[in-house]
């Protein structure tokens, strides 16, 4: 490689683009295989082991077009047509079959403003209602979405603004190909000529309206018609100038010209394999890392490996049902094969949207309102599909493909060096960066296995082969709360009507008769937590706490969040430490690191915005911590949230831990979406998948080494058989029996609401390791207690005390610590507002 380019391709590799005269002076390098090779660096540091492709069904709505591209067989005349367009019902049957055979996408592809140019297309569509093809095509396109979910993209050509605003609305992506900037090849006996919709100003206008109008857009080049290389490089550079003003170019595409009988260029010669790699490694050289580039696998069949090589990561559209209708001549790959020689490229094929996964995780900005709900429901975290029925706390067995890679060694050739290097800066206990433990989340395959194997390696290191568990009981003692947490589908206030259950406030009596129970069946703990009732005040939480240690002084109380904690020093006047202190003389052990959420700001403005914000609940965690109070943290996590999300919360935890030492475990609790108001809007995801509830057990073991040590795993969440893999990526502990839990299955979950002793016991040997009862702190329980646990009874059917109606002359003080604001109700006589009818509503008054 000259020199110059040598120190091109090295800036690129360091983060900084070519500019428009170095990536022109690439135009005249020929060392393609060092092209390829900093391409294919590039490309692993934005994608990794992925690849790409969409399973799609592609409706060809119209072959009729107004131009005459020399190349092209996909246009032709009203003649060779049984009818100028297919009707609505052809294209919803077409996507009712793609949808049959797992297709998440419908390709509308068809040919420009035909009606401008016959007469047949003007007269079918007056027919049919329609004033112009895009009218006909957003019809077409709502229908195929409305009847068979199928998520549309369009590629109807140029169009103006009023077009995108309302093809916008029936589409999660558009595209059109850019082909070539060159204005050369519109002249007489050029490829493009009598084509006035292949005129490069026409086309670029096009990309910038679709920036615009916040589209995610598809467009790309066609190499071998005729251009230079150098034409190339200035039509990648006018595609990375308009991404550059509107960040909408979802992908690059690079395609091959095929030479079709019956076309005017039927006898001209097609690229050869060297200039496509050459064209390939190039765009990826200009475009960076983050840029999804794409060529199509039926178009170069046999070499799909050296296509990787160049610096792809994604492969298109495949269709399963549908031929390729603009090159017939080329059937699309079997997906078996595509995988199999993707994977012989060292690479995993992974399914996506036709919205690329960074447009799909910020839905609110890049998809109209009616589409958001639809996507949610498809993806993960990462904003690629979901593959799988699993979501956390439905009885559903995890997949089998995950399963069948935890528990085993990965195959050290098929790891990423980045991941591997990561991974060993983990175990020796290096606090990583937000973007290693990103990168962490996003593995898959061997990645999945290496990461999984890297965390149990270490919890093997740190805490051997026992598995502990808790005897405890979980008293919620009031479901009544005025805050307003789109997750939660357990407390009992305004939009919460159609949820679970009534409102309940236990008396002191059914919570001291719980308390007796729970100890009476073995318990050495008390989880204690509920809604943020208006009426309760800092003397509630320690009446609670006093009651507790009256009828049961040895039983260890593990009570009140920090929301609670914020919330009942704010109702006395005092500060968060003094009021710690007398929770701790009245006799608390200790504080459920619950309505942690996610600590990061950005997530609890959406989901907890009048709740705590991280910088309130990290502050009463270190007051715990230094009156000597230990708590324990927790994660909800898989509903709007993202994996930098996730990464913030780990390292603000393990920041705080470095400083003082009061978090004895981890608790990764996956968001259960059923009964969810978030969910039930259609503004959050189904919880995380059953790799990424995995992965949160595991990269916690990496991250928080070696200053947490315990990683818990949630039966209730994760069922049995989730718990299991868990045992095998990183976790120690099972959290506690419970006798009673309502959150989860307030919010929709199947598991139980208790795992006895015994069974604890039986599922932990059945993974080979060594059960041991511990207290709340990690000690030793004595005999006493593990034979009252195993030999326990049946539970007394439990009575929520409903919660009774308030005095209307009463003045409860609402705090709302994430607002920071602080709200007296007024008497109730009069007509209230929206605040005041929150709590009227929440008390039935």
């Amino acid at each position: 490689m000259r020199a110059d380019s040598a120190a091109i391709t090295a800036r690129a590799l360091g983060g900084r683009l070519p500019s428009h005269a170095e990536a022109m002076s690439l135009a005249t390098e020929d060392n393609v295989p060092a092209l390829m090779s900093a391409a294919a660096t590039l490309r692993d540091d934005g994608f990794g082991s992925l690849v790409t492709y969409s399973r799609k069904v592609f409706i060809p709505l119209t072959q009729l077009c107004r131009d005459v591209c020399h190349y092209c067989t996909f246009a032709t005349t009203p003649r060779n047509l049984d009818r100028p367009y297919l009707s609505i019902e052809q294209v919803v049957e077409i996507a009712r079959q793609g949808a049959a055979a797992g297709c998440r996408e419908a390709l509308f592809t068809l040919g420009e403003k035909p009606e401008l140019r016959y007469r047949a297309a003007r007269e079918a569509l007056a027919e049919m209602g329609y004033a112009s093809t895009v009218d006909y095509l957003e019809a077409a396109a709502r229908a195929v979405f409305e009847q068979t979910g199928l998520l549309p993209h369009l590629n109807p050509g140029n169009l103006t603004a009023e077009e995108f605003a309302r093809l916008r609305k029936v589409s999660a992506s558009m595209g059109i190909m850019l082909e070539s900037a060159s204005d050369r090849l519109t002249e007489k006996g050029m490829p493009h000529h009598g084509s006035p919709d292949k005129i490069p100003a026409v086309r670029l206008a096009t990309l910038d309206e679709a920036g615009i109008a916040k589209v995610p857009f598809t467009t790309g080049i066609l190499i071998g018609i005729g251009e230079t290389r150098a034409e190339r490089i200035e039509s990648l550079l006018a595609i990375r100038d308009s991404h550059d003003r509107h960040g909408h170019i979802q992908e690059i595409i690079v395609q091959n010209f095929r030479a079709k009988p019956g076309t005017r260029m039927a006898s001209a010669p097609e690229p050869d394999l060297e200039e496509m790699l050459w064209t390939l490694a190039v765009t990826r050289i200009l475009f960076g890392p983050h840029m999804s580039l794409q060529a199509p696998p039926n178009l170069s069949p046999g070499v799909l490996p050296r296509l990787v090589d160049a610096g792809i990561n994604d492969w298109g559209g495949v269709s399963p049902v549908t031929p390729d209708y603009v090159n017939p001549e080329a059937p699309w790959p079997h997906l078996d094969q595509l995988a199999r020689e993707t994977y012989g490229a060292g690479k995993l094929l992974h399914e996506r949207l036709t919205i690329y996964p960074r447009y799909a995780q910020h839905y609110g900005v890049w998809l109209d309102p009616a589409l958001q709900t639809a996507v949610l429901r498809q993806i993960d975290a990462e904003g690629l599909p979901r593959t799988d029925d699993w979501t956390p706390g439905a009885d559903i067995d995890p997949p089998t493909h995950d399963l069948e890679r935890i528990g085993r060694q990965p195959d050290p050739r098929r790891v990423s060096p980045r991941l591997m290097e990561i991974l060993s800066r983990a175990g020796g206990g290096e606090r990583l960066d937000e973007a290693d433990i990103v990168t962490l989340f996003a593995a898959r395959g061997e990645d999945f296995t290496a990461v999984c194997a890297a965390a149990n390696a270490l919890r093997k290191q740190m805490k051997g082969d026992e598995v502990s568990f808790c005897v405890n009981r979980n008293i919620n003692y009031t479901n009544v709360c005025y805050f307003k947490c789109q997750f939660c589908a357990f407390s009992k206030g305004k939009l919460s009507e159609n949820l679970r259950g009534r409102p309940y406030d236990l008396d002191i009596a059914e919570i001291q008769r719980r308390v007796k129970e729970a100890w009476d069946r073995g318990a050495t703990e008390v989880c204690m937590q509920g809604g943020i009732h208006p009426e309760y005040t800092g003397d509630t939480y320690l009446t609670i706490v006093k009651a507790v240690k009256e009828v049961c002084p040895d039983i260890h109380v593990h009570a009140f969040t920090p929301l609670e904690i914020w919330q009942g020093a704010a109702t006395l006047g005092m500060e968060i430490t003094p009021y710690l202190e007398r929770l701790k003389a009245a006799g608390l052990g200790t504080l459920p690191g619950t309505a942690a959420e996610i600590l990061d700001d950005e997530v609890r403005a959406i989901i907890c915005p009048d709740k705590i914000n991280t910088a309130q609940w990290l502050q009463v965690m270190e007051a715990a911590h230094k009156v000597g109070i230990h708590t324990t943290v927790t994660i909800m996590y898989g509903h709007v949230d993202r994996p930098e999300h996730w990464a913030r919360h780990l390292l603000r935890v393990r920041d705080l831990q470095a400083k003082t030492h009061g978090f004895t475990e981890l608790v990764p609790l996956p968001f259960v979406h059923m009964e969810a108001p978030l969910y039930l809007k259609g503004q959050a995801r189904k919880g995380p998948t059953f790799r990424e509830a995995v992965l949160m057990h595991a990269v916690a073991r990496l991250v928080l080494h070696p200053l947490i040590d315990n990683i818990q795993a949630s039966w209730v969440k994760m069922g049995h058989l989730g718990v299991s893999a868990c045992l095998e990526a990183g976790c120690n502990d099972l959290g506690g029996t419970l006798m009673n839990e309502t959150i989860t299955r307030a919010a929709g979950a199947a598991h139980g609401q208790e795992t006895s002793p015994a069974r604890m016991r039986a599922m932990i040997e059945a993974e080979g390791r060594t059960p041991r009862q511990r207290a709340t702190d990690y000690g030793p329980v004595n005999s006493e207690r593990v034979a009252a646990g195993l030999g326990a009874g049946e539970l007394i059917p439990i009575v929520n005390t409903p919660a009774r109606r308030y005095e209307r002359k009463r003045r409860p003080t609402l705090h709302r610590p994430g607002l920071d604001v602080t709200e007296t109700l007024p008497y109730t006589g009069f007509q209230p507002g929206a605040v005041e009818q929150e709590f009227v509503d929440a008390m039935h008054l």
